[in-house]
């Protein structure tokens, strides 16, 4: 099977809404993700034949870019592909002349804080409280320099 990255489209939304409501314990909705295309953000997917199996979708305001938004689909995480998708959003970043990624991240979500430490980020700091819900949770800040 042949595994693709390619540019979002609106025609992608569904799929992307599938992932977001299956992997975020407080998804983006529809309207989120329309309004984060119409702005300029930077929404790619990956694919394997015509099966959407994950997405990102990051904001670069050069000479640093902010990954909003990076899942894999709940049945194909543990092939790579969160790695594979984190590193060609890196190197678009880095050929738009970026010089630092950052992001949030929950700090129980140990799996993608290992897959951001394998790649080179490095823990930043706490902000505490950032994501709703009951309890709140903190945030994880990571930043790599390119």
């Amino acid at each position: 099977m042949t595994i693709s990255i390619r540019p979002a489209s609106l025609d992608d939304i569904s799929a992307i809404l599938e992932i977001e409501n299956k992997t975020n314990q407080m998804p983006w909705t529809e309207a989120q993700f329309i309004s984060s295309m119409e702005v300029g953000h930077y929404s790619v997917v990956l694919q394997e034949e015509d099966n959407i199996l994950g997405f990102a979708i990051y904001s670069p305001i050069i000479p640093e870019s902010h990954l909003l938004n990076i899942a894999i689909h709940p049945n194909h995480q543990g092939r790579g592909l969160g790695d594979k998708l984190l590193q060609k959003i890196i190197f678009q970043n880095k050929t738009m002349g970026v010089k630092v990624i950052s992001l949030e991240v929950r700090v129980s979500n140990l799996p993608a804080i290992a897959l951001y430490e394998k790649r080179g980020f490095f823990k930043d700091a706490i902000r505490p409280n950032y994501y709703s819900g009951s309890p709140k949770e903190d945030a994880l800040l990571m930043s790599l320099k390119i």
